[in-house]
């Protein structure tokens, strides 16, 4: 079915939304049931990919190991397994632990400013008026969301920030580095590849066998809303739209999840969210923004 740039925007929105509840999920699940992070990461990225590559098996058998046998492909899809799939997710949930669903996110979100930056040196131009000053509005809201407006102190730990940052790298990296491969491939053989490959590295660290934590209804039913709707619904709607619009609106598109987790992080679990946080907030906001003003191709 071709998917309309209409529906590709509206993908990945949905994805967005998606991926800040289960950030939300996942913060509760750590602080109020004992779940590891690793193990989490792990445990959602196997399933997710053997779901994946089940679907892919049963409608078109013959798909599912053609990607290895073109060398190049297999090295793209070696390095989006590892540095994309597996690095975007264990940073974001990093970042949750060591601090809180809305400050992981949101600092998650300068991502779109790298892509912006990745694209002027590709393109091999200057940023443009309007780069240059979504750039600044980025650097000011990890600013404010980390020190509140003193450069002495910390509000943050050192660690959530660099866990942040590299979500925001990992981000802009997974937004990037396979759209070749979603160009000559089924959407869900390059997805479900990349959640195994990431998984089954990480479960040598963090076995899936070895659980711990508090398991009851609500654990569960949490980790099953993590699994579908955070993991195998919005991965799938989000590279489909980077597919149909490209990684820059596609990643712009997606700055309702900060928005998502924030809301529901202060709302549900009593995150403080004070002034400078949402300063801060409304500052990343505004790069993205600032970004979808900016005229040119659309697609990688």
């Amino acid at each position: 079915m071709k998917i309309s740039p209409v529906q590709g925007y509206g993908l990945a929105f949905l994805s967005a939304l998606l991926w800040g509840v289960s950030g939300t999920l996942g913060q509760f699940l750590f602080e109020h049931k004992g779940i590891n992070v690793g193990w989490l990461v792990a445990v959602r990225m196997l399933i997710a990919g053997v779901l994946f590559l089940g679907f892919v098996a049963a409608r078109h058998p013959r798909d599912i190991f053609r990607i290895w046998r073109t060398p190049q492909d297999a090295r793209r899809m070696l390095a989006f397994g590892l540095l994309g799939m597996l690095a975007v997710q264990y940073t974001y949930f990093a970042a949750i632990e060591a601090s809180n669903a809305a400050t992981a996110t949101v600092i998650q979100y300068v991502g779109p400013v790298m892509i912006a930056a990745w694209f002027a040196l590709k393109e091999k131009r200057w940023p443009s008026p309007l780069e240059v000053l979504s750039i600044v509005l980025a650097v000011a809201g990890v600013y404010f969301l980390v020190t509140h407006g003193d450069l002495s102190t910390l509000n943050i730990s050192p660690i959530a920030l660099f866990w942040g940052l590299s979500s925001a790298l990992a981000l802009a990296f997974y937004s990037i580095q396979p759209i070749a491969l979603m160009h000559k491939y089924r959407a869900p053989l390059v997805i479900g590849w990349g959640m195994l490959i990431g998984g089954g590295a990480l479960a040598v660290v963090y076995p899936p066998w070895q659980v711990s934590g508090v398991w009851d209804a609500e654990t569960y039913g949490f980790m099953a809303f993590i699994i579908v709707f955070g993991t195998l619904v919005p991965f799938y709607a989000y590279l489909t739209a980077v597919k149909v619009i490209g990684a820059r609106i596609s990643s712009l598109m997606a700055c309702a999840e900060p928005l998502a987790a924030t809301v529901l992080a202060v709302i549900w679990l009593g995150v403080s969210f004070g002034a400078y946080e949402w300063i801060g907030t409304a500052c990343i906001l505004g790069t993205i923004l600032l970004l979808t003003l900016r005229r040119g191709p659309q697609a990688v």
